[in-house]
Formats: structure tokens, C-alpha cells, sequence
């Protein structure tokens, strides 16, 4: 929930290009469709007028453009996988031995040994699909931010479940 509360932060960063240009274009009407052929204050018809540049406020640099499966990521990916895993093996041993899920959404997988590890393995998935879609998006910090919260909740649920067996 907090990282869609963040998002729609971000997204609304943009530049407006109102402020690009604050000047109006003037356009000088085309007399000979009013059926007039005389030329507006000395202009021929039809000409455009050029409207002043205002300097406006200069633009932060764009992020550096890196590759998806970088190094940084692919080490991030690497620790969601890992504590993905430690996960599954901790709620499972957990569950076998007369344990209760206590995450409502897993719960519903729960059943059985499968259903788990595709709840895991759709976790992991899901985590490095929405990376992707921040990178696409040139929102590159949430890009390291969305696995960087998923192993902390993750190394959390693990320690959790190893200290109340």
C-alpha cells in the first residue's frame, strides 16, 4: 500500500510545458475570407507572428540510462529470490508441524506444499515485474526501492518465523 501511495507522488513530477513558454502567438486572420484582401496593420495576410522565448527555469538532469539486468539489480533480484526461498522453507516447516499462516494472502495458498511455492515464486515474480515496468518508465529510483522493501519484509517475515517456532 505504501508503495502506491508513493507512486502517485512520482508520477506527478512532470514538467507542465506551460512553463516552457509563457509568450502567445499571435496568428493575423486572413482577410481574403471576410472577403477583405487588405493586409492587417502593414502585414501580409496569413503571416504568423513569433512570440518572445521566456528562459525558463532549467531541467534537472535526466537519470543516467543503465541496462535492466545490471549488476545492482541483478544482486537485488538475487536477495528477493534467496529470502523468497528462506521464506517458503520456514512457513512450510511451520505449517507441517500444526502451525498457523498468519499473512491472510498466503493463507489462501496455503494448502498445499505447491500452492505455497507459487505464492512465493509469484511474489519474486511479481517483485522484479513491477522493477521493470519503473525502468520502463524512467522511474528509476522506485525501480531499487520495490525489491530493496520487499527484502526487508521478506528478511523480517523469516526472522519472525524462526524466532516464534
Amino acid at each position: 500500500m505504501g508503495l502506491t501511495l508513493l507512486s502517485g507522488t512520482v508520477t506527478a513530477q512532470a514538467v507542465s510545458i506551460a512553463t516552457l513558454n509563457d509568450g502567445s502567438l499571435n496568428f493575423a486572420l486572413d482577410d481574403s475570407v471576410a472577403g477583405n484582401s487588405a493586409p492587417l496593420n502593414g502585414r501580409s495576410a496569413g503571416a504568423v507572428e513569433s512570440s518572445p522565448i521566456v528562459e525558463a527555469s532549467p531541467l534537472p538532469e535526466a537519470p543516467s540510462r543503465h541496462k535492466f539486468w545490471d549488476n545492482e539489480n541483478r544482486a537485488l533480484f538475487a536477495a528477493v529470490a534467496v529470502l523468497s526461498a528462506a521464506d517458503f522453507a520456514v512457513t512450510r516447516s511451520i505449517l507441517q508441524n500444526g502451525g498457523k499462516e498468519l499473512d491472510p494472502v498466503t493463507r489462501l495458498l496455503s494448502g498445499s506444499t505447491a500452492g505455497l511455492a507459487a505464492n512465493f515464486a509469484g511474489e519474486t515474480a511479481g517483485i522484479i515485474g513491477l522493477s521493470y515496468f519503473f525502468h520502463k518508465t524512467g522511474h528509476h529510483r522506485l525501480e531499487r526501492i520495490t525489491p530493496m522493501l520487499n527484502i526487508g519484509s521478506s528478511s523480517f517475515a523469516v526472522a519472525y518465523d524462526l524466532n516464534h517456532r
